[in-house]
């Protein structure tokens, strides 16, 4: 089998290589500012209209365009490919893309469910490929930080986790957001996030999960609570709701003291408050402004090293959860 065929372009500082963008919409624009800022080679971009891919790259100054996925997934020079469409698409071309040998980077929910995402890995282990996905909290440098000083034992152990994520969609049935035949809902749009961010802090993947859903009149999950609980016995509560805002709020409860995040999938500020004394302590680190670029060189730094085995667990765990709660609401329709 013909390992994976990289070409890289030397900077003063690292390596970099070629990407190509599959997608042309706004998050694909913020991701190829990224990779400009970053100095990388956005090689190509193919679009599911070929006019709209013409016009990304004439608006990115692009030398490659491909007249569908496949053609650009069959182009040699082609190292990683950058994955921005409806992520009820994101199995099939991912699955393309890495039997073509290419690394992908996938925005989330990476996939519908496990059975898609296992497959994937399968094929990129075998491969010898590289996975990743947009979850901006993964690649943030505060929550490393944070990781390390819980992984220290500093704050003590975690006792409970607690996740609010909400949006206000406008009621119309014929929005993205809640169309089931593009898997709309709460869960695999911003669940993804507050799942993530529940996991990040458990010691372990959650073997337990409970959950009750309210319904879109289309039949999508328009609110949701979820209770998660691991093998260590901590706890994680989780609200999503798509038609009441909610902030976008993370804490930690350990016995030590408590951490509060605010704006977190891409926060770079959180605030510990200690239990002894109430006293507080504000933790600085990154620049959410940068969370794009943060994942670029996340995702470079995997394909450099094939390590990024640690972010793909984390990854498949979210989505044995994700994939439990959706489980649950079918067995109780």
């Amino acid at each position: 089998m013909r390992m994976a065929y990289l070409k890289r372009k030397e900077t003063v500082n690292s390596m970099h290589y070629n990407w190509g963008i599959v997608g042309s919409g706004w998050i694909a624009h913020d991701m190829a500012n990224a990779l400009i800022q970053e100095d990388v080679g956005i090689y190509g971009v193919a679009s599911g209209h070929y006019s709209s891919a013409i016009k990304f790259s004439e608006e990115f100054s692009i030398e490659h365009v491909y007249e569908n996925y496949q053609s650009m997934f069959e182009d040699e020079n082609i190292d990683i490919v950058y994955i921005a469409t409806p992520h009820n698409s994101h199995y099939e071309i991912m699955k393309n893309a890495l039997l073509h040998n290419k690394h992908v980077f996938c925005e989330k929910a990476i996939t519908l469910n496990s059975t898609e995402l296992d497959e994937c890995v399968k094929i990129a282990k075998e491969r010898h490929l590289v996975i990743s996905d947009g979850v901006t909290l993964f690649h943030m440098p505060l929550f490393k930080k944070l990781k390390k000083m819980i992984s220290s034992n500093s704050l003590g152990p975690v006792k409970m986790v607690q996740v609010n994520f909400g949006s206000f969609k406008e009621h119309d049935v014929n929005n993205r957001f809640f169309n089931p035949n593009l898997a709309g809902g709460a869960l695999l749009d911003i669940g993804v996030y507050a799942v993530s961010f529940a996991r990040w802090f458990m010691a372990s993947k959650p073997n337990t999960v409970l959950t009750t859903m309210t319904p879109f009149e289309t039949g999508v999950d328009e609110s949701s609570g979820i209770l998660l609980q691991n093998k260590e016995m901590e706890i994680a509560t989780i609200s999503l709701t798509m038609r009441a805002k909610q902030p976008k709020r993370g804490l930690v409860a350990c016995e030590n003291g408590y951490i509060e995040i605010y704006n977190f999938p891409r926060a770079d500020k959180a605030t510990i408050t200690y239990t002894s004394d109430g006293h507080t302590q504000e933790i600085t680190c990154g620049e959410s402004g940068l969370a794009l670029n943060y994942e670029i060189r996340d995702m470079e730094e995997y394909v450099s090293n094939l390590n990024g085995q640690t972010n793909l667990q984390c990854i498949q765990d979210v989505m044995d959860v994700l994939t439990s709660v959706q489980e649950s609401w079918k067995r109780h329709e």
